[in-house]
């Protein structure tokens, strides 16, 4: 056997000569025949694109959505939100007119069921058709003043939360990421602010100036003249004494992500401080920031009712559900449910946005149930 010889010996299929060779391996050639007719083709089955892997966001969106208690509170603080923003209009077209005993006036349910309009005639009634929560001790319909105490507290925890949300975020990054006598000075401006009652604060402030924003700020086209104009008050005071801990918060997370390879590799590209804080910083406390200001949002409400409650917020024809405790506080013996249903709504409200609060923490860092 020469060199050819060994070279076209390896690995090549010797020729078939005669048909006396296949019918002695009929096994062999049923394969080879198999295998040319199963032999995948680009033509005939493309491969399948991988599925792309969900992002981190989106398991945190799934996670949240098993959690019953957390979509039960999503749906409860809709519905709420709804309600105050298209039940008043809603509610103003529902019912038919009546004629007054008093003023001998034709009295139809835009007026009726209007959260200010006083009807003595019709005082303290219970639930009826007419009205579907009662009305109060002069006669104003208590799902009309439900209503718009609703809108009052959504409006002031938006306010608050736009607020502690701005100067959170803007105190506590830079005090993380630049540290030094930046960090020093903003943390002792925080621990100040930690140290200050905030509740006194509150109390102090709308105790000050409240008679000089009923006169000043009642002609604000937005707060208008029916009791709301403290609002204004109420929501910075509450704000001022709410963003310490959002800062806080905030600038423990910047400490952890400005030590992450991605911002170190962008620092070392030349990239400026400001476009880091920015593109890279600020977007990954999503978590963190969404969290605490949902979290917050059942104190500033629970907040804004005491405020109310004590006479120094929403004021009378205002609507708001600390003021309808308030005014019924000395009629619980004998018309509880004026007491009841404000209270029962509150208590709603606060439960919702706290366990939403829990579901959105263990959503976005399963670790914290550990």
């Amino acid at each position: 056997m020469d060199t050819q010889d060994k070279n076209t010996g390896v690995g090549v299929p010797r020729p078939i000569s005669d048909g006396s060779r296949l019918s002695e391996e009929p096994e062999l050639l049923g394969l080879a025949e198999n295998t040319i007719l199963t032999a995948p083709s680009d033509e005939i089955s493309p491969e399948k694109e991988p599925k792309k892997s969900p992002t981190p966001f989106q398991e945190s969106m799934k996670r949240l959505m098993r959690d019953k208690r957390a979509v039960a509170s999503i749906a409860l603080i809709v519905f709420f939100i709804l309600l105050a923003i298209f039940g008043p209009p809603i509610y103003q077209h529902i019912g038919s007119p009546y004629q007054s005993p008093i003023s001998g006036a034709t009295v139809g349910p835009d007026k009726y069921h209007n959260p200010f309009y006083q009807e003595l005639d019709q005082q303290d009634q219970f639930i009826s058709g007419q009205h579907w929560l009662g009305t109060d001790s002069i006669g104003r319909d208590m799902f009309a003043r439900l209503m718009q105490g609703l809108l009052v507290s959504m409006s002031v925890a938006i306010l608050v939360e736009i607020v502690d949300i701005t100067l959170g975020i803007s105190i506590g990054v830079l005090a993380g990421y630049y540290g030094g006598w930046i960090d020093n000075i903003l943390a002792r401006f925080t621990d100040i602010m930690f140290a200050f009652p905030g509740l006194l604060f509150v109390i102090l402030l709308t105790g000050i100036f409240g008679t000089w924003a009923d006169d000043h700020l009642s002609s604000i086209p937005v707060v208008g003249p029916n009791g709301n104009a403290r609002l204004l008050l109420v929501s910075m005071a509450l704000a001022f004494t709410a963003w310490p801990i959002m800062a806080r918060y905030v600038r423990g997370q910047t400490l952890q992500i400005k030590e992450q390879q991605f911002v170190e590799a962008a620092r070392t590209s030349g990239t400026a401080n400001t476009r880091i804080i920015l593109r890279h910083i600020v977007p990954n406390l999503f978590s963190i920031v969404i969290v605490a200001s949902t979290l917050n949002i059942a104190n500033t409400i629970v907040g804004e009712a005491g405020i109310s409650l004590l006479g120094l917020g929403v004021q009378s024809p205002g609507s708001s559900i600390g003021l309808m405790i308030s005014d019924a506080a000395g009629r619980v013996d004998t018309y509880p449910w004026e007491v009841l249903l404000p209270s029962i709504v509150l208590a709603l409200i606060v439960l919702a946005f706290s366990f939403l609060g829990d579901g959105l923490r263990d959503a976005f860092d399963p670790r914290s149930k550990d």
